[in-house]
């Protein structure tokens, strides 16, 4: 590691650089060093920032945690550090040390509450896993905290994420949510062509629900009275289950009308939900959940799709109510919503036109509200 290399260095008295690197230029450059091993999270929060970045005149430029010899390549030419959903461990606390040494400034970034025993204490789709696993969890988070904690500042995906780490954390938080990047976009539309045939010649609306972890049953459960009911009172209408999900647990009286893709890669997940009238985004209420981005959206708006959502998590930031999805506070207000699309055709269709059209002109890359925060863009530029 780099420990003979500190030696030296502090043997020859320079150790430590004189002034900052972003002091000493104008020019920026920021190193991300993450986990980059779950496929969304890489997309969303390691790839997509340089879309970000680039705007802003910034360079940007990103490495596996465990791939320590571009680690260190990168920290040397940058003047500030970011570190993505990062818990304790000896590579952390080099990679911390010596971007201490470069007086590098430090940002930690997360898009999911890892850091709280609280938020896996109550986190309802744990309880339908093996216990160890949530064991395991709880025993990490404060390890993430840790690592927050030895930073400056924190970014976070949500305002929910955001405000719940206030809490244990006294860093500054900036929100920056994911968002549709230009490739996400140009597959969106992709999709959308390879789906139209079969989206027109079709009888009945067909329902997706999109899950990509283990234990979102939980989640389904929340509103699956008023799916059943949906579905058993016409034959025409099915609903289309992506990733992980048993679907033994589901009414047997909706059996006949599921339809089921395994976990995929991106591109061809958005295939399989472009095929959809309208995509289904329940959320179980507790603490875990309401720090949810709103990913699930942008995935259905990117393939002309509209979503129906509930209030927990940030998913209704995404949606103009009665325009691009619905917004459902009550049981009530699903039923309603599923209602409306079969009994008005072509309403999923217009609607999925302007969830397109909106994500394109709101939630694409750019340097202000509702993607970024501009105090961070500040923060990287100051």
């Amino acid at each position: 590691m780099l420990g003979p290399f500190w030696s030296d260095m502090g043997q020859a008295q320079a150790f430590s650089v004189s002034q900052p690197p972003a002091i000493l230029t104008k020019w920026r450059m920021v190193a991300m060093i993450g986990d980059l091993n779950l496929q969304q999270c890489k997309k969303y929060r390691i790839e997509q920032p340089d879309g970000v970045w680039n705007k802003a005149g910034v360079e940007y430029r990103f490495s596996h945690y465990q791939d320590v010899p571009r680690c260190i390549d990168i920290l040397q030419s940058a003047t500030h550090l970011m570190l993505y959903r990062l818990a304790r461990s000896d590579l952390a606390t080099m990679y911390l040390y010596e971007a201490r040494r470069l007086r590098l400034p430090v940002l930690y970034d997360i898009d999911d509450p890892l850091f709280s025993v609280a938020a896996y204490a109550g986190y309802g789709n744990m309880d339908l896993l093996d216990p160890s696993l949530k064991a395991h969890f709880l025993a990490q988070a404060p390890l993430y905290l840790d690592v927050l904690n030895s930073c400056d500042v924190t970014s976070f995906s949500t305002p929910g994420l955001r405000d719940h780490a206030g809490t244990l954390s006294p860093r500054p938080g900036f929100v920056r949510r994911n968002f549709a990047d230009q490739e996400s976009l140009d597959a969106g539309q992709r999709a959308m062509v390879a789906a139209a045939d079969e989206k027109a010649a079709r009888a009945g609306v067909l329902l997706a629900l999109a899950s990509g972890s283990l234990g979102h049953e939980a989640d389904f459960n929340v509103i699956a009275p008023q799916v059943e009911a949906y579905l058993v009172a016409s034959p025409q209408r099915r609903l289309l289950i992506l990733g992980h999900f048993r679907t033994d647990l589901l009414p047997k009286a909706i059996q006949s009308q599921i339809e089921t893709q395994a976990f995929t890669g991106y591109e061809a997940y958005l295939g399989h939900l472009a095929r959809a009238d309208a995509a289904i985004m329940p959320l179980a209420d507790d603490l875990f959940n309401r720090c949810k981005s709103g990913v699930r959206v942008i995935d259905a708006a990117s393939v002309g799709v509209p979503s129906l959502v509930g209030t927990v998590g940030d998913m209704a930031a995404l949606v103009v109510p009665d325009k691009t999805g619905f917004v459902a506070k009550t049981n009530a207000d699903w039923a309603t919503a599923l209602d409306n699309l079969a009994r008005e055709p072509g309403l999923a269709a217009h609607m999925g036109r302007s969830a397109r059209a909106d994500l394109e002109a709101q939630w694409s890359a750019r340097l202000t509200q509702p993607v970024i925060d501009p105090a961070l863009v500040d923060w990287v530029k100051s």
